[in-house]
């Protein structure tokens, strides 16, 4: 399957999920990362406009998830988030935040991600660190 199809599948997953409803989109994908994106827009602010920080941990979960997910057999195996920590640096008020999911750790029974959002200007908005645990089906 190419990259295209792939992404076009993962997206769809997503149909009438709480990402979906955030506008959360997977953008690209590799061996050992995960990148998407979200709007800055009233699905995921707050009430003083600023980009709301549960949105940014739902875009890192999304993006570790989806990661760690592709390090497993999903026939056999899945991930499941037991901690997410978020370190909100930047605020932002429109326009669009990048994700992007990198690992710390895989191994057989805890994953660790690392998960940096940055927003249009390339500028750390948060940073999140996500552990998985990889459980059998």
């Amino acid at each position: 399957m190419d990259k295209k199809t792939a992404l076009e599948k993962m997206n769809a997953f997503s149909i009438n999920t709480m990402v979906e409803h955030l506008g959360i989109k997977i953008t690209d994908f590799g061996d050992d990362f995960t990148c998407g994106k979200m709007p800055v827009d009233h699905r995921t602010v707050q009430p003083y406009g600023l980009l709301h920080g549960g949105a940014s941990a739902v875009l890192a979960e999304t993006l570790g998830s989806i990661a760690g997910g592709m390090q497993v057999n999903l026939e056999t195996q899945s991930v499941v988030g037991v901690e997410i920590n978020c370190n909100h640096l930047r605020s932002a008020r429109d326009g669009w935040v990048y994700g992007r999911a990198t690992p710390v750790k895989i191994g057989r029974k805890i994953q660790v991600w690392n998960i940096e959002i940055k927003n249009d200007d390339d500028k750390l908005v948060c940073v999140s660190r996500l552990t998985l645990a990889v459980i059998d089906k």
